[in-house]
């Protein structure tokens, strides 16, 4: 939190950004300004919502602070930035970005807020580094509903892939080196992305889907096309990286690509072993790396969704109970935050005390539980929590009142 401190303006507030971190670490069932308030011994929850809403200080800045954190204390020369979106299914109209639209934690199209994210990820570990609010068009071409939620006066419609872009150019620009880039067929479908990393030197590993049209020496062909035309001597049996049981094998096969562009293209495919299901990816080089590199890269993909995991379990990244663009930019930074630092606990416990070999080494949540429980000292007298008990009836009460008022005032 030392890290921190210098990016706000009272000391009120920074001290509160500490319980409320601690909070979100916490083993509380569900985290929101309510219950991480009475877990912290606050009397209400005005403290933490004043918090995320209109105290003076810098989200951004604290965002920053969190990539040089994690770069700092993971960083490895091979590690890979990974882009993907995550989504939290939500209730009503008001809610910044929200809106009817696929979100792969449904699994289908529901009412809900979207964000893009960046995660960095090598072998001492990963942790997000950076986030973007996917606001649609429905918001943008809606100006005073963007300004009712925080946004903005020149808030323009971005596409997934153009909110990437930008998180990963602020990476670069901040200074740090990066190798590889990977991430799913919203990203590698992108031309404009891949050209603008391209711009930039750096080599991806992008997924895209089937019906992708590929330009071969040969000709153009769907990518589909092409990996029905792979001999059997040209797959082979690589490891993607570990899972939690055991190494991810498939059977790999690369083909190089026509571009006169600098650099060298390939299509990747991968092949499920088991059920013959295959993957596609257009892959860029500066120059020529064997296919165990791309394999690997590819695998770097797994990383964002045990980071989103994560962060959603250990960190209360998707509990948020906020409407506007500031108060949601400042909660989720906070949880990055504290996955970040179980994410650094991790990985220095890793090089510096592996344990004994009849122990798997610590996890994420093994950290947490035992950081809560030498460190963590909530206020649980009685007193206390009647004082919350007659908070919280006291204004679901006025809640109620308020209801059946505007009930009242619409049938007459």
């Amino acid at each position: 939190m030392s890290r921190i401190a210098g990016r706000f303006a009272r000391v009120e507030p920074r001290l509160r950004a500490g319980r409320l971190v601690m909070g979100l670490m916490s083993d509380l069932p569900r985290k929101n300004c309510w219950t991480i308030g009475e877990w912290a011994g606050e009397t209400t929850p005005h403290g933490m919502q004043h918090l995320l809403c209109r105290a003076s200080w810098d989200a951004d800045a604290v965002r920053d602070d969190v990539r040089e954190y994690v770069v700092e204390h993971l960083h490895d020369e091979a590690a890979v930035l990974v882009v993907d979106e995550t989504g939290d299914v939500k209730k009503g109209t008001h809610t910044v970005g929200v809106q009817r639209q696929y979100t792969g934690t449904a699994g289908r199209i529901e009412n809900s807020q979207v964000a893009v994210y960046l995660v960095y990820a090598g072998m001492r570990g990963h942790a997000a580094v950076d986030r973007e609010l996917y606001v649609p068009r429905s918001w943008t071409c809606d100006p005073d509903r963007c300004r009712a939620a925080g946004l903005g006066e020149d808030t323009v419609f971005a596409t997934k892939p153009e909110l990437a872009r930008v998180m990963i150019e602020r990476f670069l620009d901040a200074g740090h080196s990066i190798g590889w880039v990977t991430g799913d067929e919203v990203y590698g479908g992108n031309p404009k992305l891949r050209a603008a990393l391209e711009k930039r030197g750096l080599g991806y590993v992008l997924a895209v889907a089937c019906s992708a049209d590929v330009a071969t020496r040969a000709g153009k062909f769907r990518a589909d096309a092409l990996a029905a035309k792979l001999p059997r001597r040209a797959w082979q049996k690589l490891s993607a990286g570990a899972g939690a049981k055991g190494h991810r094998y498939y059977d790999w096969a690369v083909i190089d690509l026509a571009d006169p562009a600098p650099g060298h293209r390939q299509l990747l495919i991968r092949r499920n072993r088991t059920t013959g299901e295959l993957a596609y990816y257009r892959c860029h080089s500066t120059a020529p790396v064997p296919l165990r590199t791309l394999v690997q890269t590819a695998g770097s993909r797994w990383r964002v969704e045990e980071t989103f995991q994560t962060e959603k379990g250990l960190a209360g990244l998707d509990e948020h109970q906020v409407r506007r663009y500031p108060s949601w930019s400042r909660w989720v930074t906070l949880a990055m935050l504290a996955h970040a630092f179980l994410a650094v606990v991790r990985a220095e416990e890793h090089a510096d005390r592996p344990g004994p070999h009849d122990l798997i080494p610590l996890t994420c949540n093994e950290i947490q539980h035992l950081f809560l429980a030498v460190t963590a000292r909530p206020l649980n007298d009685l007193a206390h929590r009647l004082g919350w008990s007659d908070w919280r009836r006291r204004h679901q009460q006025r809640s109620r009142a308020s209801h059946y008022r505007r009930q009242a005032a619409s049938q007459t």
